[in-house]
């Protein structure tokens, strides 16, 4: 797998993102974490899963 060139790893700028976020108690840490739960389970029911078109409905 070849990687585009100049272009950041997405992982590594994941991580620089979640550095950056600095709770200020355990609360807003929690809320903070719900938060990212709550965009990746919205995009997991988002995800568009393509149909099986090579067998026919009977």
């Amino acid at each position: 797998m070849t990687k585009a060139k100049g272009s950041a790893d997405k992982n590594l700028s994941n991580v620089v993102d979640q550095l950056d976020r600095n709770p200020v108690n355990s609360h807003h840490a929690q809320q903070l974490q719900q938060d990212a739960n709550d965009r990746r389970n919205q995009a997991a029911m988002n995800h568009d899963h393509p149909t099986d078109l090579s067998t026919p409905e009977t």
